[in-house]
């Protein structure tokens, strides 16, 4: 008999009433057991390992450390750890700045209830590169790279092969060399490294640049 294992999440938002509201509806979930709530990124951390969820859900914008750098620290302690980032900006530049630090979904809280459930649980099953609720389509700061190259950029600076990125962006292989072309020609650059580092000059990658 196959035993029924539910799916451990970790809140992490430094407002407490917005917090114990999640926590209570999320709990009514017959799959999901919240099992830890954290105040920001130190103590989602810390928590991280004690209580090792299988989902996290952090807040994008959080006093001191952010959403962004929190889910930086915590693939630095847990490189496999699935990141939900649940937030009220809709600014697609702000989902691609999430996506690159790493970020298995970003999720504006405009959507419903039933949408950001059906999110952890797509997570939890090795869904990634979700965008759920943005509005617009993200460009570089110089609006040279078209909205799908930039997926594509975001995808590079994780290491994906062409193979990878095709299945995570839902494209075909020979699209993807296609758009790494296009990219190399437009950032004068002659290799995938290069896109990576020029993304990072650029300002786009800036968030996520390693500093250890």
């Amino acid at each position: 008999m196959k035993v029924f294992q539910k799916i451990r999440l970790l809140l992490v938002d430094d407002h407490p009433v917005l917090r114990a509201g999640l926590s209570n509806l999320l709990g009514l979930e017959p799959d999901i057991e919240v099992v830890g709530e954290a105040d920001g990124g130190a103590a989602a951390i810390a928590m991280w390992s004690r209580v090792k969820p299988h989902v996290g859900l952090v807040d994008l914008s959080m006093e001191g450390v952010d959403g962004i750098e929190t889910t930086r620290l915590i693939h630095k302690e847990a490189p496999q750890a699935k990141i939900v980032m649940l937030t009220s900006s809709e600014s697609a530049d702000d989902a691609a700045r999430a996506l690159a630090a790493g970020v298995a979904a970003y999720v504006t809280k405009t959507v419903d209830h039933e949408e950001i459930v059906a999110t952890i649980r797509e997570v939890h099953a090795g869904a990634s590169n979700l965008r759920k609720g943005v509005r617009g389509a993200a460009r570089s700061p110089d609006g040279m790279l078209s909205p799908r190259e930039m997926d594509v950029l975001v995808q590079l600076r994780k290491g994906s092969t062409n193979a990878e990125i095709g299945a995570a962006l839902g494209i075909s292989e020979r699209t993807v060399k296609w758009h790494v072309k296009a990219m190399l020609a437009k950032l004068h650059t002659s290799d995938r490294a290069g896109l990576v580092a020029r993304g990072f000059d650029l300002g786009l990658l800036k968030a996520t640049r390693p500093t250890d």
